[in-house]
């Protein structure tokens, strides 16, 4: 595949939420396709229902393909797959949570055969998801059991990044969840991620208490000085550059978040919470894997699917991320693929590399 013009594929999500909506704005501007060669797996009928449902649309023209081999630059190409008897937009329904696993199946069979060089992926409704082909509680879970590697979820934008250390799990089973060894695997997972996809020489974590007021010495809880801060501190001599625990509301209500590169916190709505407000239009990564994917952060949102009102900004930025990841892959690929030669000075001899330098000198 080309390494200047990226496929990325994109999943149609639930056909009755807003996934279809905020594809079809992103696309309706020809630029997309200067920046990427996108390949989109859903329903054609929801593509036709959908595109009557947003007054003044600029509607892109759809090439149909039999797979991502067949995808053609300039174009915004089609796999039909994940068809549905009817569409009826704000309705959860599990024949419209098939539709939507069968086009995410689709798709990550092309990402594990690299024919796809990302995957975006529009939200989906985890109840109608869930059944016994399809147990998992969320995309991350199961791009995780199909692709392997240890997924970490985390939501970036230009103003933020924020790491969990657990995901979609009830909130009376953190606590019991967390381990100095789960934090540390997440802080380490969070290093190499910012610095592999972001491009950050050495990046500074701020962690997240999970009590308030960072447990009060004891007093609101014990987490803080049994579990998080013994990670933190071996984490830190292992020369990973994490701070805290810090209290979740001081930290983002006094804008010390600014002075970290991401936060690690303990639970999703910790996390999610904070980001949401502070980036409308950020990204879900899942960082961790041996592929890129990202979705926009937002939910199937029934309550205003099929009215024309959904904003393509985050699925837009969703896109742009997958593209900027894979790209700074490549190049943490290739900087580390061929490391320095040990210096001669190591084996006992000289240096070769001030050996090795022209004589540069010359005598007046």
């Amino acid at each position: 595949m080309s390494e200047s013009k990226l496929r990325i594929g994109i999943t149609q999500g639930d056909p009755n939420g807003i996934g279809w909506e905020v594809i079809l704005k992103t696309f309706a501007d020809p630029r997309m396709t200067e920046l990427c060669t996108p390949v989109i797996y859903g329903s054609p009928a929801a593509a036709a229902y959908y595109r009557n449902t947003v007054e003044g649309l600029e509607e892109p023209v759809f090439q149909s393909v039999g797979s991502a081999r067949e995808a053609r630059r300039g174009r915004v190409n089609l796999v039909p797959c994940g068809e549905t008897s009817a569409i009826e937009p704000g309705v959860g329904s599990a024949e419209a949570g098939r539709a939507a696993v069968e086009a995410l199946r689709r798709a990550v069979a092309d990402l594990r055969e690299q024919q796809i060089d990302a995957l975006v992926t529009a939200p989906f409704d985890k109840e109608t998801v869930h059944s016994a082909e399809f147990p998992h509680t969320g995309h991350t879970e199961f791009l995780a059991a199909e692709l392997g590697g240890e997924p970490l979820m985390m939501m970036c934008s230009e103003v933020l990044r924020v790491g969990l250390a657990t995901i979609h799990i009830p909130v009376a089973q953190v606590s019991a969840s967390l381990t100095k060894d789960r934090i540390m695997c997440c802080l380490d997972r969070l290093r190499a991620s910012l610095k592999q996809d972001f491009g950050i020489v050495e990046p500074r974590i701020a962690v997240l208490a999970l009590n308030p007021h960072a447990g009060d010495g004891g007093l609101l809880g014990r987490e803080e000085e049994e579990v998080i801060r013994p990670a933190i501190v071996e984490a830190f001599e292992r020369g990973v550059l994490a701070f805290g625990p810090f209290a979740a509301d001081g930290l983002f209500a006094s804008g010390g978040y600014a002075r970290y590169d991401a936060v690690l916190a303990m639970y999703h709505d910790q996390g999610l919470a904070p980001f949401k407000t502070l980036s409308p239009d950020g990204v879900n990564f899942t960082a961790g894997l041996g592929r890129v994917r990202t979705s926009p952060d937002h939910g199937v949102a029934y309550d205003i699917a099929g009215q024309g009102k959904a904003d393509p900004a985050s699925m837009r930025q969703a896109i742009y991320a997958a593209i900027d990841i894979v790209e700074r892959r490549r190049r943490w690929a290739e900087w580390t693929r061929n490391p320095l030669q040990p210096f001669e000075r190591d084996r006992g001899g000289r240096d070769v590399s001030v050996r090795d330098l022209p004589d540069t000198e010359k005598e007046e």
